[in-house]
């Protein structure tokens, strides 16, 4: 028998417990500072809007409209019913996969690298973070030619990086100089992201251009990751040029980032890749076994497929953007207010439209690229990208890889939308 005195038929009161003061934030400052892809997020609200019931036209999303190239599916349905793409793989990516993109690498870049050199990732997304991840430390400065594409920032954050944007305006038709870049260059830099053809806006470096820049950031030490991924989408007269091909020096400097999914209509099949140094290969290729493992078999088989055969669904599909290309460039350019450079890769025009901001338009006045977005899809039932995803305002990213009749249906509506500006 204890000599606790009880209460008749009471219970002990539990202590209270106090709130500590000082609580721990619930998401890591390190995501809790990333932005949301602004792309995406308008791809996201364009889709429930039309599910809505709403007739929204979407110039959105970089994703083409076509289906993927029926022999590319033909090669996933066969390697679906195989057994041996029931299982885990190299991390690295299937060797056939590496050695065809060795061997695309030279038929298209003109140089060779080792398949010990190619790193196959979960869509060319993971290659740019993964990129970032392999060569910077906390506190490297990373040069980015501005407009960029929403994820690098992100990425080279993740990283623990600093990037730097470099803004090169309608004026310069969108492509920053050496004087620029060496106006930016400190001592903490360490890398510059080269993205030609561009993502947002269809800009092509010259090869006497491409070249300059590379012979710069090869005199100066600087890495180059550089972002290949729209290759095959050039125009008019505009020729891709690889930076290591320009200044071979390079190679031991340089990460190329690629992928099948504008080239081939492949966005959903998620197969990228990195092309580099062994060492940081290697490096890359251990983080990814820890972060994914092995892209997934069925889409690598496709994507030998796509990469080893022929560019004759490529051209076809090419021809398409380039006849939207002009339309929506025309069009855009007989609004008041909008100016309008001809991008010459891609699938993205990316107006000027400053001239429209400050004015009002059915009660409202935008004052930023970001307001005038908003009020375009509210007003005209049109998705379009504001200029802050991709660095300063007053600008508008517009895809054209989308059927003839809606980019002509939702431009008019946005021509009937800003002509009523005063």
């Amino acid at each position: 028998m204890d000599d606790v005195t009880h209460d008749s038929g009471t219970s002990p009161t539990p202590p209270t417990v106090q709130p500590t003061t000082s609580a721990k934030p619930r998401v890591s400052a390190r995501l809790a500072a990333i932005a949301e892809s602004a792309t995406l997020a308008v791809d996201a609200k364009a889709k429930a809007l039309k599910a809505a019931g709403r007739p929204v036209i979407g110039f959105g999303a970089g994703e083409p409209d076509f289906p993927t190239p029926q022999y590319i599916v033909d090669a996933a349905v066969l390697a679906a019913n195989d057994p041996v793409n029931h299982r885990y793989s190299p991390a690295a990516g299937l060797p056939v996969l590496r050695e065809a993109i060795a061997a695309k690498t030279l038929r298209d870049s003109g140089y060779e690298v080792a398949p010990s050199q190619v790193l196959v990732t979960n869509g060319g997304k993971q290659a740019v973070y993964q990129a970032f991840a392999a060569i910077v430390d906390p506190g490297d400065e990373v040069l980015l030619p501005a407009p960029y594409w929403t994820t690098y920032p992100e990425a080279v954050r993740l990283a623990g990086g600093v990037p730097v944007e470099v803004f090169a305006g309608a004026d310069q038709g969108y492509l920053v100089t050496v004087e620029q870049l060496e106006a930016a260059r400190t001592d903490r830099t360490k890398v510059l992201l080269f993205c030609s053809p561009s993502n947002p806006t269809g800009a092509v470096y010259p090869p006497e251009e491409t070249a300059a820049i590379g012979r710069w950031a090869l005199e100066h030490g600087i890495w180059v990751i550089t972002d290949e991924i729209y290759e095959h989408l050039t125009y008019d007269d505009a020729v891709f040029t690889p930076i290591v091909r320009a200044v071979p020096e390079l190679a031991d400097t340089t990460i190329v980032l690629n992928g099948v999914a504008k080239t081939y209509a492949m966005t959903g099949w998620r197969v990228g890749w990195m092309i580099g140094p062994a060492d940081v290969i290697k490096a890359a290729t251990n983080l990814q076994s820890h972060l994914t493992s092995n892209v997934a078999n069925v889409s690598q088989r496709a994507a030998v497929a796509a990469v080893s055969g022929d560019l004759a669904a490529v051209e076809a599909m090419r021809a398409a953007f380039d006849r939207r290309r002009k339309t929506m460039v025309e069009m855009l350019s007989a609004i008041d207010g909008v100016v309008c450079p001809t991008p010459q890769g891609a699938f993205y025009v990316y107006p000027s439209v400053e001239g429209v901001l400050g004015k009002t338009i059915r009660g409202v006045t935008p004052t930023t690229s970001a307001e005038l977005a908003a009020l375009i899809l509210e007003q005209a039932e049109v998705a379009v990208v504001p200029g802050e995803a991709f660095g300063p305002s007053g600008y508008i990213r517009l895809s054209y890889a989308l059927s003839d009749a809606d980019l002509v249906e939702g431009v008019s509506r946005i021509q009937a939308l800003l002509a009523e500006a005063r």
